[in-house]
């Protein structure tokens, strides 16, 4: 009986000691790509100016696509403004996108013979 009590002592001042036994972290660094958003969107892409990018104009579509971080990579920076394609995208791009919000990307489009 006395070493039961002793197991049940030395248990419980155990998990006393190393934080109740789990060990959490709400720091995910080096886990999940994150990449910063503006307070709000350039005013020359909601004026609908294009990105030059690749020898060619690519125009804001007022419409964005639901992407994670994950799903993109950083390719250019234009204006100060992110630019980015998605990791299974190939060349040459249909799409281009810049992230407004969180998991928010306004995709662009090239037209005619830009």
């Amino acid at each position: 009986m006395k070493n039961k009590h002793r197991a049940v002592v030395l248990s419980l001042w155990l998990m006393a000691f190393m934080g109740g036994g789990c060990v959490t972290s709400s720091d995910n660094s080096g886990q999940i790509q994150s990449y910063p958003v503006a307070v709000i969107e350039a005013g020359w892409i909601r004026n609908g100016e294009p990105i030059e990018f690749e020898g060619s104009k690519w125009y804001p579509v007022n419409d964005y696509e639901v992407l994670q971080d994950s799903e993109v990579y950083q390719v250019a920076e234009y204006r100060g403004v992110q630019v980015f394609v998605e990791k299974i995208a190939t060349k040459p791009y249909d799409r281009i996108y810049t992230k407004f919000d969180k998991n928010k990307f306004r995709y662009f489009e090239r037209r005619g013979n830009d």
